[in-house]
């Protein structure tokens, strides 16, 4: 009687921990994914994932690609088909259908663990989602991101006094510098000061309790365990993640400081004191900073469209995560970019000191209204820009996850009388097929980075950093669906009103700051490369 007693719980403890994980095996035996081609697999476990582990310096993607095609299937854990695609009609309908193909959980899980809550920008999904970048939209269009232009220029003239004084200091006047922990010293600074209004002070002082929380967040976010993978399917792995303590103590600094800027912000807002505040001696307009537009358009709308405290603060730390790791990253590539090339480095500071106002030149320190304006029709930076966005893409690939019960994404087709290549793909039983059929649950990779890079679209020099080819882009470049200059940078798919918009809502804000940045720095300093470095790019 007893173990009759005992059975039921038992069997219930055990769908608890294993359900999931049957559930995902039978799922991904009867995915119609399986009748596409693709390279094999090495390992049950790990699938293809330990051999795209360093896809970013073996051309890997290039080769699988070359030899299946445009779409094709590689192996994620235990053996699970996921669709690679870099066909740019796929990828349109999965990216303007966004809310039908959000990320999958465990990436939005480790997002969420990144930017300190599953409330933020870029963990919502459908209504929660579309709510949200309503509401923070007026933070971001042209006009306001232009206001923020005073702060961007100043961090960048304390960073290039800086590495000036380094190398002033050196007995050849010359120095080495890490540009990407200073670069990412004073983004983080940028978008404390344009972000909230709040001075981490990163260029002067490296004791910021909140700069410090958000480095251990997000360094620990940041590092690829199998674990990860694992506590998606047994929840109850979830209480043994590691650095618990340590992300709590975090946790609790960035949300009470988070919660004493609100009621800061919100104060300021409803007392209307003054128009001008000084934080530690960067002075910044009260009301321009993003917190500040957010909390206003948030007392503006009805209830049912403003965000809560918690959603509030998500956004905060959001704002710190997107707002100065991928900026730091995009600068430190265009600098390495420009470092090989001197030629380009050259033409470029050239153009930019040609910018001066009333032919000032590059000793010119004084921020002006219209400089903004000049630096935005500069051609040849824009070009740079463009090219250095296209060929070192900060974010290089990007993952989703199929909603609907079932769904036909199309494939490009091309025109045989024209006499060009014919579109869709040869499924594994040898039948040509103009739609890839998806079930729910169906994870799809989008690499951004070899889309950028994809000779088919930019030519056979596509791999080269050469910003002259902005002068007259490829046509075929044109099919790339993407936000920005014919790339998938910022992502984008051409959205619909009702698919979901997943570009990324800072793109002007980041676009301007790396403008600003390099129009700074490249007058009065030359960037070379150390000939015995090598870099390459991981995935984490």
């Amino acid at each position: 009687m007893s173990l009759l007693l005992l059975a039921p719980p038992a069997v219930a403890l055990l769908y608890f921990l294993v359900g999931p994980f049957l559930s995902l095996l039978f799922r991904q035996s009867r995915s119609p994914l399986r009748h596409l081609p693709g390279p094999p697999s090495p390992s049950f476990f790990m699938g293809n994932l330990a051999d795209m582990h360093d896809q970013e310096n073996n051309n890997l993607l290039a080769r699988w690609e070359r030899q299946y095609g445009h779409s094709f299937v590689y192996r994620g854990f235990i053996g699970g088909c996921r669709l690679m695609t870099t066909d740019p009609v796929a990828v349109a309908h999965i990216l303007a259908h966004a809310y039908d193909y959000p990320k999958p959980d465990f990436v939005r899980d480790s997002l969420a663990t990144m930017v300190a809550g599953h409330d933020g920008l870029l963990t919502v999904e459908g209504d929660h989602h579309r709510r949200q970048r309503k509401i923070l939209s007026p933070a971001f269009t042209s006009t306001h991101i232009k206001s923020l232009a005073p702060i961007f220029w100043s961090k960048a003239i304390h960073l290039r006094d800086i590495w000036l004084a380094q190398a002033d200091a050196a007995p050849s006047h010359s120095t080495r510098i890490d540009a990407l922990a200073w670069l990412a010293r004073a983004t983080l600074d940028v978008i404390g000061l344009a972000g909230f209004g709040y001075s981490f002070n990163s260029l002067t002082h490296t004791d910021n309790e909140l700069a410090d929380a958000f480095s251990t967040i997000f360094s620990t976010a940041r590092k690829f365990r199998v674990i990860t993978i694992l506590q998606v399917w047994f929840p109850v792995l979830r209480r043994f993640r590691r650095n618990n303590a340590a992300m709590a103590d975090a946790n609790a600094t960035m949300r009470r400081i988070g919660i004493q800027l609100i009621d800061q912000k919100r104060n300021d807002i409803a007392s209307e004191k003054s128009t001008t505040s000084d934080i530690d001696g960067d002075k910044t307009t009260l009301g321009r900073d993003l917190l500040s537009v957010l909390i206003r358009s948030n007392n503006a709308s009805a209830s049912s469209q403003q965000m809560s405290t918690n959603e509030v603060l998500c956004q905060i730390s959001t704002f710190i995560a997107a707002g100065h790791e991928t900026t730091a990253s995009a600068l430190t590539w265009c600098l390495y970019a420009l470092g090989r090339d001197p030629h380009v480095q050259n033409r470029l500071r050239e153009a930019l000191r040609e910018i001066a106002v009333d032919g000032a030149g590059a000793g010119k320190e004084e921020w002006d209204d219209q400089l903004v304006d000049r630096v935005g029709r500069c051609d040849y930076l824009d070009w740079v820009v463009r090219e250095a966005l296209r060929v070192h893409a900060p974010v290089t690939n990007t993952m989703r996850v199929c909603m609907r019960d079932v769904d036909e994404i199309p494939v490009r087709r091309g025109d045989a009388k024209k006499g060009q290549d014919e579109g869709g793909y040869t499924d594994k039983y040898g039948v040509r097929q103009w739609t890839i059929r998806v079930k729910r649950g169906d994870i799809i990779s989008i690499p951004i980075q070899a889309i950028n890079k994809s000779k088919d679209l930019w030519g056979e020099d596509a791999l080269e950093f050469r910003p002259e080819r902005w002068a007259t882009p490829p046509a075929s470049a044109r099919a790339i669906p993407g936000l920005y200059a014919h790339t998938l940078t910022f992502l984008n798919g051409n959205p619909s009103p009702t698919g979901g918009n997943r570009a990324c809502i800072g793109w002007r804000f980041a676009l301007l700051e790396i403008k600003i940045f390099l129009y700074v720095l490249l007058r009065d300093i030359e960037f070379g490369m150390d000939p015995s470095l090598v870099v390459e790019k991981k995935v984490k």
